[in-house]
C-alpha cells in the first residue's frame, strides 16, 4: 500500500508519493504557449500593457509570467491570439478579464513574476 504525504499543498498542486499524483484542480488545464497581451494597472495606479505568453489555460483561469509587478486582487485584461489552425485562417483573439489570485517569485535573478489569474464570466472572440 502506498502512503501519500499529508503535508499541506497549495490548491491545484500535485502531491506525489512513488508513482501516485493527485491533482485537485476541477478543470482540465491545457499547456498552450499562446501569445497574449496583458493590460492592467500597477499598485500606484499607472496603466501597463505587456506582451507575454500563456503557460497554461483552463475554463476558469490562466497562468503566465509578467515583468510588471501586479498585486493579488489586480484586475487584468487579456487578449489571447487564437491559432489560425483553429479559426480557418481568420485572425481571432480571445478577450478575457480576470483577477490575480496568486503570484509566484520565479528566481532571484529574474525580474518576472508568475501570475495566476481567475477569469470572470465575461469573454468574447474578436475576429479581424
Amino acid at each position: 500500500m502506498t502512503n501519500i504525504s499529508s503535508s499541506k499543498k497549495k490548491p491545484g498542486q500535485s502531491r506525489s508519493s512513488s508513482n501516485i499524483k493527485i491533482d485537485r484542480r476541477k478543470e482540465l488545464r491545457l499547456e498552450l504557449p499562446l501569445p497574449v497581451m496583458v493590460e492592467g494597472k500597477l499598485p500606484q495606479g499607472k496603466k501597463f500593457k505587456e506582451e507575454t505568453s500563456l503557460q497554461d489555460i483552463s475554463a476558469t483561469g490562466a497562468y503566465f509570467c509578467l515583468d510588471s509587478k501586479v498585486t493579488v486582487g489586480s484586475n487584468l485584461h487579456l487578449e489571447v491570439e487564437v491559432p489560425n489552425e483553429l479559426t480557418k485562417d481568420k485572425k481571432t483573439n480571445l478577450s478575457l478579464n480576470g483577477s490575480v489570485i496568486r503570484l509566484e517569485k520565479l528566481s532571484e535573478k529574474e525580474k518576472k513574476q508568475g501570475v495566476a489569474l481567475r477569469f470572470n464570466k465575461k469573454h468574447r472572440f474578436i475576429t479581424q
